[in-house]
């Protein structure tokens, strides 16, 4: 059962990739045929594996913030930050990835940011002289930064796969706080110390021209968003530094970012602030589907025995100063091919809470090296980052130089910033 989960999950994946439809369909069935015929499970069985709770925090969150992506409040709002920087034409690429990490911490996500900034980061390159390689790190890794904060997309999704993983409520968001911190931080070293070199000789200048102003609507669900990220960031910090007040304990057991979302969600509609069909709409269904559907399968192997068994593998077959990188070459690989959301970090979370205990090694270095590894190789062309800025690049640039540019210039500088990060961080811990 243990090689028919694994092959599972592999066949799921290479069926996903060859024939682009979603992952999580073809992960489903195979839950169904070897819960039910193989383990001799009821199907109701099955059906409870599906994470419930992963997928209600996912729905409750994005709906809130597509009323801003509605009402075009993100999207304007990111061309005001990059005119307010054109005076600073050598620090394009880290205006570039600021910009996209802030857009994506207020709840855009990671897909929606590149779908809205790669087209408008790819046409300053052109207009600019900008490197193109440089500039889609910069989007890419930006959108990836915001979206790992802790009340944005990936960083919900985050919490949420620890939860299931049996990592208690305060203890996961102190972790996904050190992913976020770890992929904020590694992106911003990489693009200064290339603006750095560059700054002397930098031919870059930004032609920006001023957006138009916010309008109402778009100010009020800004004004939301940081209203909604202040209360769920604020108990949790405050009960990490008062631990022993009774009101913040009982407030922090309380506060559920998904509920929070939901009545957000709710005064936003009451304010008129976006069509409610449009907003649901923009709930990423095909990324639901996916997490939701390799869950099912991830869960049914925790029920067999896959992840004792690959654990014991890692602990007993591995040197322990080996095993950090050997997770992060992992998740590198299986994210040139596969979501890092969808399939990695659902994937390989579940091994880490047994794998620290039989290891002896922290669990947040881990959690750091399964995102890290996974997220730097997220720009290769024949995943869905690098998919998306490919497929949204203007018509005068050449795509099979650009596909050429991100799988073998790319892939390779954040493959190797994150391993030199990755060594780095072991000695932290």
């Amino acid at each position: 059962m243990t090689l028919y989960i694994l092959a599972a999950i592999v066949i799921s994946i290479f069926l996903g990739y060859t024939t682009k439809i979603n992952i999580g369909l073809f992960a489903i069935v195979f839950s169904y045929l070897i819960g039910c015929f193989g383990l001799g499970l009821k199907a109701s069985e099955v059906i409870e594996l599906w994470p419930i709770k992963i997928f209600f925090i996912i729905f409750a969150v994005t709906l809130f913030y597509n009323f801003s992506l509605a009402n075009g409040a993100l999207e304007k709002l990111s061309g005001h930050l990059i005119y307010k920087c054109r005076n600073f034409p050598a620090l394009l690429p880290m205006v570039i990835f600021f910009v996209a990490t802030i857009i994506s911490g207020l709840g855009a996500g990671y897909y929606t940011v590149l779908a809205f900034m790669a087209p408008m980061t790819l046409l300053l390159c052109k207009k600019a002289n900008m490197n193109i390689v440089i500039a889609a790190l910069a989007v890419n890794y930006g959108a990836l930064a915001g979206a790992n904060f802790m009340t944005s997309q990936s960083g919900v999704i985050f919490r949420g796969l620890m939860d299931t993983a049996d990592i208690a409520a305060d203890t996961a968001f102190a972790y996904s706080s050190g992913v976020f911190a770890a992929t904020f931080l590694i992106p911003v070293v990489v693009l200064g110390v290339y603006s750095l070199i560059n700054a002397k000789h930098n031919k870059v200048a930004i032609e920006a021209v001023l957006p138009e102003p916010l309008d109402s609507k778009q100010k009020q669900s800004i004004m939301l968003i940081f209203i909604m990220m202040s209360i769920v960031l604020i108990v949790p910090i405050l009960n990490l530094l008062m631990p022993q007040v009774e009101a913040i304990s009982f407030l922090n057991a309380r506060i559920d970012i998904g509920f929070i979302a939901i009545f957000f969600a709710i005064v936003s509609l009451f304010m008129r602030l976006g069509d409610e069909k449009t907003v649901i709409s923009l709930v990423p269904w095909s990324t639901l589907i996916m997490i939701c559907g390799v869950g099912m399968l991830i869960s049914l192997g925790v029920k067999v025995g896959v992840i004792d068994e690959l654990t014991e593998w890692l602990s007993t077959n591995v040197p322990i100063w080996m095993i950090p990188i050997l997770v992060f070459i992992i998740s590198a690989i299986m994210s040139v091919f596969a979501s890092t959301l969808g399939v990695v970090a659902p994937a390989l979370f579940p091994i880490v809470p047994a794998l620290a205990i039989a290891s002896g090694l922290n669990p947040l270095l881990l959690f750091v090296c399964i995102v890290v590894g996974a997220q730097s190789s997220s720009i290769s062309p024949f995943s869905s980052g690098g998919s998306l800025i490919l497929g949204s690049a203007p018509v005068d640039i050449d795509k099979s130089k650009l596909l050429n540019a991100l799988l073998f210039k790319a892939v390779p500088i954040g493959i190797g910033a994150g391993l030199i990060a990755t060594l780095i961080i072991q000695f932290v811990f």
